[in-house]
């Protein structure tokens, strides 16, 4: 295996077989290395592949400037995401996390703190994601002694959102207001406390992030069949007139209608919910 780039002292890009691009990290891998010269697979201690070109540039880019331990806990952290929630994550994570860890590094050595005007939705809407940025934060602690606030387990945790959903960020921030906006809704409506740790709770919530993942993504759930939709107005009729408040906020926030099969499996799940049964 030779050395295709040398991005710094610990950083090289070798091709493989397929033709395909890797990047090796080691330390002192590529001192007075040019391209070419024979990899020392001794001083190989992370390859990572990324499939998308784009998001491999940036990376390289990334990789440049930072030390070395810097995308060692990220990747740890990417790592711990992945066998804690036992998803995919999508690989642009390597470059948005790293990139925020970085800065959030190197903000709190300044001492510039960053409020995340979330964290409270965050903690609620997304609670495995959010112990995984609590977890980082340890991990970072640990790794290079620098204790950040549990603000930054809020933004780790909308990394990792974003990397499950595949999104951008902006819309990940608006899928998040948009869940606890409805979440308030329903909770006004029948003057109730949900109760967060039921089964129907994590399935509504599961149900919601798919909901404006697809209407921010301008996809809907559409049937020619309205059955589904007249049985559940008939059957849950509480239910339906909740509906069609979060039908009339979402049109007023942000111009779009509800089809009558989103307005079903709403109803369906406000429901449960409701009745915990």
């Amino acid at each position: 295996m030779k050395i295709a780039k040398v991005i710094n002292n610990n950083v090289i890009s070798v091709m493989d077989e397929q033709n395909k691009e890797l990047v090796i990290m080691g330390r002192g891998i590529a001192f007075q290395k040019r391209p070419g010269d024979v990899v020392e697979q001794e001083k190989v201690e992370k390859i990572f592949k990324l499939d998308n070109k784009d998001i491999s540039e940036k990376f390289k880019t990334l990789l440049y400037d930072i030390p070395l331990e810097y995308m060692e806990i990220s990747e740890a952290i990417i790592n711990y995401a992945k066998d804690t929630l036992g998803k995919k994550l999508n690989e642009s994570i390597y470059v948005s996390l790293t990139d925020h860890i970085v800065f959030a590094i190197e903000r709190s050595k300044k001492g510039l703190l960053i409020t995340n005007a979330l964290l409270w939705e965050i903690k609620r809407i997304y609670k495995d994601e959010f112990d995984i940025g609590l977890k980082a934060i340890e991990k970072i602690n640990n790794k290079i002694g620098i204790k950040l606030p549990e603000d930054e387990a809020g933004f780790i945790a909308m990394h990792i959102v974003n990397a499950e959903l595949n999104e951008e960020m902006p819309n990940v921030v608006n899928i998040t207001k948009l869940i606890q906006d409805v979440l308030n809704i329903v909770k006004y409506h029948f003057k109730i406390d949900i109760d967060e740790d039921s089964l129907n709770y994590f399935r509504f919530l599961t149900h919601l992030k798919f909901f404006a993942q697809r209407l921010f993504g301008g996809t809907s759930l559409v049937s020619k069949d309205d059955f589904l939709y007249e049985m559940m107005k008939e059957k849950y009729k509480d239910a339906f007139v909740c509906v069609k408040k979060i039908r009339d906020y979402i049109q007023k926030e942000h111009g779009q209608d509800l089809t009558k099969e989103e307005m079903a499996y709403l109803a369906i799940h406000i429901e449960r919910v409701v009745n915990r049964s």
